[in-house]
C-alpha cells in the first residue's frame, strides 16, 4: 500500500513554497490550525532542513534525515549549496519519506518548503520528490507565498511575476499564488493602483508606464515592457491576498486550494450541492476576498490622510 493511501486511495495536501520571508512556516501553523477547525485530520511534514523552533507539531521532520548545518560543517558549503543538497538527498533517500508518511494516512498534508528560489525555479531535486509523491497518490496544490509588500515597488512586482511564472511552468502542479502579510501592507506606503490590479494581474501596461516615469527605470523601459508581455502572453499568474489572523481570508485561501488539488470534489467531507458549486465556480470569490481587504487597506489610508490634516 502506497505511503498516501487511505480509504479512498489518495491523500490531499499542500506543499508550500515561496521566497525566504514570505511567510511559510507561519502559514503552515496557521492553516493547521485553521483546517483543525473545521474538522481535518492534518499532519504537517517540514522539510526545510534548515528550520528550528518550529511553532507547530511535526509529523515527519528532515532534521531526523538530514540538517542544514551538519551538511555545511562536513562538506565546508554555503547555505544555497548546503540546502542543494539537502534536497538531493531526500530524493535519494525516498524510501525514508515514504515511511514517515505512511504513519499519517487519512490526514491532510502541509509540506513546509525550504525558502531558496533556485529551488522551484530551475533546479529538480524537489520537483522529483513532488512527482514521487504524486505517484504515490498525494494529491497535491502548491502555495506560492510572495511578501504583500512587493506591491507597493512596481520593479520588484515586475520580477515577482517572472518568478512566480517560471515556478509554476517548472514545479508542474496545480498552483495558487498568494500575496501573504496583507495586514502589514500599508506599513510600506501607497499603493500605486488598486488592489485588484495585483491580484488580477490586469492591464501591465500601465505598471510599465508608471516605472518609466522613474529617471532610473527609464532606461529599461524596452526590457520591462518584453518581461511582461512574456508574463501576459502565458496568462497565468494571479493571486488570493491573505491574512493569516483573519479567518474569512484563510477560508478563501483554502477554498481556492481545495479546487486546485481535487479536494472539493472527494468525499471526505459532507458538503451541500451550494457549497460544492461555490468552490467549484470560484470566480467570485477573488473578487470578494479582494475588496475585503481592499477596503481595510483604503480605510487605513484615509485614516493617515486625516491624521496628517489635522497634525497640519
Amino acid at each position: 500500500m502506497s505511503a498516501g493511501s487511505t480509504g479512498s486511495s489518495l491523500a490531499f495536501g499542500q506543499v508550500v513554497i515561496g521566497p525566504p520571508g514570505s511567510g511559510k512556516t507561519t502559514y503552515c501553523h496557521g492553516m493547521r490550525e485553521f483546517l483543525g477547525c473545521v474538522g481535518r485530520r492534518v499532519a504537517v511534514v517540514n522539510l526545510d532542513p534548515a528550520n528550528e523552533g518550529l511553532p507547530y507539531p511535526c509529523a515527519v521532520d528532515i532534521s531526523e534525515l538530514i540538517t542544514l548545518p551538519d551538511v555545511m560543517e562536513s562538506l565546508k558549503l554555503g547555505p544555497n549549496g548546503g540546502l542543494i543538497y539537502c534536497m538531493e538527498y531526500l530524493e535519494a533517500n525516498f524510501d525514508w519519506l515514504q515511511e514517515k508518511l505512511a504513519a499519517f494516512r487519512g490526514h491532510y498534508y502541509l509540506f513546509d518548503c525550504p525558502g531558496q528560489v533556485e529551488l522551484y525555479t530551475h533546479h529538480s531535486a524537489l520537483k522529483n520528490v513532488f512527482a514521487q509523491l504524486a505517484k504515490w497518490n498525494f494529491r497535491l496544490a502548491a502555495v506560492h507565498l510572495v511578501d504583500s509588500h512587493y506591491c507597493t515597488d512596481p520593479g520588484k512586482f515586475i520580477s515577482v511575476l517572472c518568478t512566480s511564472l517560471s515556478t509554476m511552468l517548472h514545479v508542474e502542479l496545480p498552483h495558487v499564488n498568494v500575496l501573504s502579510k496583507m495586514d502589514l501592507i500599508e506599513q510600506y506606503g501607497k499603493l500605486a493602483f488598486n488592489l485588484d490590479y495585483y491580484t488580477e494581474v490586469l492591464d501591465l501596461s500601465y505598471l510599465v508606464d508608471h516605472l518609466a516615469s522613474d529617471p532610473f527605470f527609464r532606461n529599461y523601459r524596452r526590457l520591462n515592457a518584453k518581461l511582461v508581455e512574456v508574463i501576459e502572453d502565458y496568462s497565468l499568474v494571479s493571486f488570493v491576498p491573505l491574512n493569516v489572523q483573519d479567518k474569512e481570508s484563510m477560508r478563501q485561501v483554502m477554498q481556492a486550494v481545495d479546487k486546485a488539488n481535487g479536494y472539493s470534489f472527494g468525499d471526505q467531507e459532507q458538503r451541500s450541492l451550494e457549497a460544492l458549486m461555490s468552490a467549484a465556480v470560484g470566480a467570485d470569490f477573488h473578487f470578494a476576498s479582494t475588496l475585503a481587504v481592499q477596503e481595510k487597506y483604503v480605510q487605513s489610508q484615509d485614516k493617515t490622510v486625516e491624521e496628517e490634516v489635522m497634525d497640519m
